[in-house]
């Protein structure tokens, strides 16, 4: 049986062949070039197309049955049964059976989609209620090959022979489709290659091939006995639900169709033109509420014309559209028709985002991204930009209705607000804070403005403070800094720019404010946010810290119309409520009080009476506070405003040392000179980081320095100042730490007992020292002492070389001469760089000392020379260094001291070599012994040899010469009579032990 004439149809083509063999060539290139090529992975897609045109002839749901089982894809579907014109259709290539007076016909329209079962098969069959038919690539070749003039072709072909131009019949020996289906492929894949492919291709099937393909209800793939069925239900002209197994996903749709005119058509082949018919689909997959979600990442991302192409986008929806194709059925075709579809993908596009608008602003997730996938949708993109720009979508902040986002004006910095929308009334095009999408929004023309300047036009609204309040709570949140200049009614009916510096009402204020120009916000419109831009409540402690509080305290004395009694009054009532004081807040050394001669002064200019500082001080009636004001106000209160009970201390911070910038204090230069001598030359004068001072220390009486100085080392803060050093940053950026100027002009200038304090004494300091300097008259604790620098040791007094060398040679002293002695042997320790030679020495004499002329001293580096002394050249006992310190000449330098005398060498006897090692073998024995022509008893000249004349000089020169002086009685007993060394160094070691 032969229902479908493919008897006939073979023939015709089998005769065109053996005609035109070049025609078989076409034929072959073609088939083999939609197989190959642009069908090589769209059998799935071209399957369900078909099923679906099936249904829609039909006019019933379409139902697909895609089955892959040992090898063989079958697709089975409901619908239109197979005619003698869809076999046709099916073997003639670009030439389909779908005429354009066939209404039902919405997918294929090309004629060639059927070839892409070529990819994975060489024997398809169709069999349908009506019939069955099948093609053979072997049996096509075999026709082929019987054909003249072919021969050479085939050999060169092999096996790629058109397949789907030969149809065959095969009612005979292949049974009709299962039930329910009227249609069924059958599919034979060719090998494992064409099975693997099949099986990604069922896999990836997904809501799209539903939404692409209207027409099909339910699609069932079953691939090794494994079945998933997607269907589409709820489906109206907005949507549908594709349910599969326990998941439900509800699309929304947006379809715009038409006819095109025949001008888009021109460029077009005849068989699209035959075809005017248009339409476009977009849709997003939407949850609870309509709300839009992301298209699932199982559909490709690419256009549908309607079954997907190679047209990529980053559009976030489905896109359908009957797109003209160029041949190769992969690429959209440039041209007028594809312009028209574009723009109209974009109105459907609209209209789907404002259809969602409904559910929220997340409708906003649908505007494209900046970049788009590929030229086409660059067009797309910029279509559904423009559309979406002018679209009514965005809810107006006043609810005046919807903006299109090229109208709409958001606020940059306005997100945080409690209310952004309360700027409606403001701001024209303010849209719904809720769509404050400024990153989607800039893309569709949204203007956006600073808050900052939207602030700065709030000032032109005329509104009741309470009418501001409301603002500010809407306000609330925003960007702060934006926030700054926001507009604030005063209490006295002023509209002031900026909280900072204003003063919100927290109660009853004091009396007063209003005289001092204070900024107060009216009570109508005070809220937290102006608190926290700067505002404060005006409690006492935030009145000490307003600075137009603090100026008008501070210029009273300047200014003619300021009423010190009243601003006194306010300034005390403010401090006793803060409990305050001038020490952390100085400023307030400026309140104005009265004083006891009637007038009007500084509180840190004043005294308390009866306090002890009073009594120190030659302080006048305008120097102390008023007794009326003590009795008003107490004394506890005024001191803590700067009246003083004690000594003024003053402080500043970051003071250069150098005399523009220092305090005005007593002798500030003399302490500035004083601390440049303790530190390195510098480029830049260093910096003290804090200055304390004790002031007016020069207006203390003489007779009251003792009890001054205990007042001074007992209060806590006079006391800092005294003992703290002061620490400097030099230039370089090392630290120092200097005397306080309170200590140093306390040491230089205060006379407690009528003497200058600098030249007193610690009290139990060295013997030395009592010498000097006399004992300190007050009672002071080691602190106090310790920083006033007075000297305990020796060592205290180098720090003072040329005032050292002052009293040393003071007459009135009488030091003894150990003393003396160690008084020196600080000195030649000294850099002699640190020290004005002296005119007048003290040097010893016996146990005491007296003082004589520089010029007639030399220094005695060895006690040999102290047998050379006369009236005439006094000797100073001390090593060489001393006499580089007070450039004295040597005693080697000035005194003839050559010796004369016959002597003859004698032993050292033995024993003294043994109790002196490193003494000298013998000597040079004199019976009368001349140096500088003066008899002496002993010398060592200058190449180290021992001269003696008798057994003491003999003692001593040994043990100068050998480094032993401190032996040298021992050894004059043992020179006597050796005989005694036994005994001597038992009783020597008796001596020296510790334990004895």
């Amino acid at each position: 049986m032969d229902p479908f004439g493919t008897a006939a149809l073979r023939d015709r083509v089998l005769a065109a062949w053996a005609a035109s063999p070049a025609r078989f060539r076409e034929d072959a290139n073609a088939e083999e070039d939609l197989a190959r090529g642009s069908y090589r992975d769209r059998v799935v897609v071209e399957l369900a197309q078909n099923a679906a045109d099936a249904a829609a002839r039909a006019g019933v749901p379409g139902r697909l049955l895609l089955r892959l089982r040992d090898g063989v894809l079958s697709a089975a579907n409901t619908g239109a049964p197979l005619d003698a014109a869809g076999v046709e259709g099916l073997s003639t290539l670009r030439a389909s059976a779908k005429r354009e007076d066939d209404p039902a016909v919405t997918v294929g329209r090309f004629g060639v989609g059927f070839a892409a079962v070529l990819a994975v098969t060489d024997e398809p069959v169709v069999r349908s209620r009506t019939g069955a038919v099948r093609w053979s690539r072997r049996e096509a070749g075999d026709l082929a090959a019987a054909l003249p003039g072919l021969g050479e072709e085939l050999t060169r072909r092999g096996e790629a022979v058109p397949v789907l131009r030969l149809p065959l019949p095969a009612a005979d020996f292949v049974a009709p489709p299962p039930s329910p289906y009227d249609t069924e492929v059958v599919l034979p894949l060719r090998d494992e290659a064409a099975e693997r492919l099949v099986r990604g291709l069922l896999d990836g099937i997904d809501d799209a091939l539903l939404l692409t393909l209207p027409a099909l209800a339910e699609v069932e793939v079953d691939v090794d006995g494994r079945a998933r069925v997607l269907r589409a239900e709820e489906r109206d002209g907005q949507g549908l639900v594709v349910v599969e197994g326990g998941r439900r996903t509800r699309w929304r749709l947006a379809t715009r169709a038409g006819v095109a005119d025949a001008e888009l058509l021109a460029d077009r082949p005849v068989e699209e033109r035959l075809r005017p018919g248009w339409s476009v689909t977009v849709g997003v997959p939407v949850g609870e509420g309509g709300v839009p979600l992301p298209v699932p990442e199982t559909v490709p991302r690419v256009v549908h014309a309607p079954t997907p192409t190679d047209e990529s986008t980053a559009l976030p929806a489905l896109v359908v559209a009957a797109f003209p194709l160029d041949p190769s059925r992969r690429h959209v075709a440039p041209g007028a028709l594809t312009d028209m579809l574009c723009a109209e993908v974009a109105a459907a596009y609209g209209e789907l985002v404002a259809a969602l608008a409904a559910a929220g602003p997340s409708a906003l997730d649908l505007v494209p991204g900046p970049l788009p996938a590929g030229a086409l949708d660059a067009r797309l993109h910029e279509g559904v930009v423009a559309v979406l720009a002018r679209t009514p979508l965005l809810p107006a902040a006043d609810g005046s209705g919807a903006l299109r986002p090229r109208d709409a004006v958001l606020v940059d910095g306005l997100r945080g607000a409690a209310d952004p929308g309360a700027l409606g009334r403001v701001v024209a095009g303010l849209p719904d804070p809720a769509w404050w999408r400024s990153d989607l929004l800039r893309r569709l023309g949204t203007r956006e403005l600073r808050l900052v300047d939207v602030v700065d036009e709030l000032a032109a609204l005329a509104m009741r403070p309470s009418e501001w309040r409301t603002l500010y709570a809407a306000l609330d949140g925003a960007d702060r800094d934006a926030l700054a200049a926001l507009p604030v009614p005063l209490a006295d009916g002023r509209l002031v720019r900026g909280p900072r510096g204003l003063l919100l009402p927290a109660g009853p204020l004091p009396p007063g404010l209003e005289a001092l120009g204070l900024r107060v916000v009216d009570p109508e419109a005070a809220h937290p946010l102006l608190e926290r831009l700067g505002a404060e409540e005006a409690t006492a402690e935030a009145l000490l810290r307003n600075p137009s509080f603090q100026a008008a305290v501070e210029a009273w004395p300047d200014d003619a119309d300021a009423d010190p009694g009243a601003l006194g009054e306010l300034v005390l009532a403010v401090v006793d409520g803060a409990f305050a004081s001038v020490r952390e807040q100085p400023w307030l050394g400026a309140t104005p009080l009265p004083d006891a001669a009637g007038g009007w002064a500084r509180a840190d200019e004043l005294l308390l009476p009866g306090s002890p500082v009073v009594g120190l001080l030659d302080a006048r009636e305008d120097e102390v506070v008023s007794a009326d004001a003590v009795d008003r106000w107490g004394a506890n209160l005024l001191v803590r405003v700067g009246v003083r009970e004690g000594f003024a201390v003053v402080r500043v911070e970051g003071v250069a040392l150098e005399p523009d910038g220092l305090p005005d204090l007593d002798d500030v230069d003399g302490w500035l000179d004083a601390c440049q001598d303790r530190l390195p030359p510098q480029d830049v004068p260093p910096v003290a980081t804090e200055l304390a001072a004790v002031a007016d220390l020069e207006l203390v009486r003489d007779q009251a320095w003792g009890p001054a100085l205990e007042l001074l080392a007992a209060d806590p803060a006079t006391r800092e100042a005294l003992v703290a050093p002061v620490r400097v940053v030099a230039g370089d950026g090392r630290s120092y730490d200097l005397p306080s100027y309170t200590a140093w002009w306390l040491r230089e200038h205060a006379r407690p007992g009528g003497r200058r304090l600098g030249d007193a004494c610690a009290p139990g300091a060295h013997p030395a020292v009592r010498a000097l300097l006399d004992p300190v008259p007050v009672t002071l604790d080691p602190v106090v002492l310790a920083a006033l620098g007075l000297p305990r040791t020796v060592e205290d007094l180098l720090a003072d070389p040329a005032g050292l060398l002052r009293r040393l040679a003071d007459p009135e002293r009488e030091p003894s001469a150990e003393a003396t002695r160690a008084v020196y042997a600080g000195l030649a320790t000294l850099d002699p760089r640190r020290v004005q030679p002296p005119e007048r020495v003290r040097v010893p004499d016996g146990l005491g000392s007296r003082v004589v002329d520089a010029v007639d001293v030399v220094v005695a580096d060895s006690p040999q020379w102290l047998q050379l002394g006369s009236d005439l050249v006094r000797l100073l006992p001390g090593p060489a260094a001393l006499a580089d310190v007070l450039d004295l000449p040597l005693a080697a330098d000035e005194l003839d001291h050559a010796v004369a005398g016959p002597g003859v060498a004698a032993p050292v006897p033995p024993a003294v070599r043994e109790v002196v090692p490193g003494a000298p073998e013998s000597y040079v024995e004199h019976e009368e012994l001349l140096v500088g022509g003066r008899p002496v008893t002993w010398w060592v000249s200058g190449d180290g040899a021992v001269h003696a004349a008798t057994l003491d000089g003999l003692a001593r020169g040994v043990c100068w010469a050998a480094g032993a002086w401190d032996r040298r009685l021992l050894v004059a007993e043992l020179v006597r009579d050796p005989g005694q060394a036994g005994e001597l160094l038992a009783e020597e070691a008796w001596a020296s032990s510790g334990a004895w």
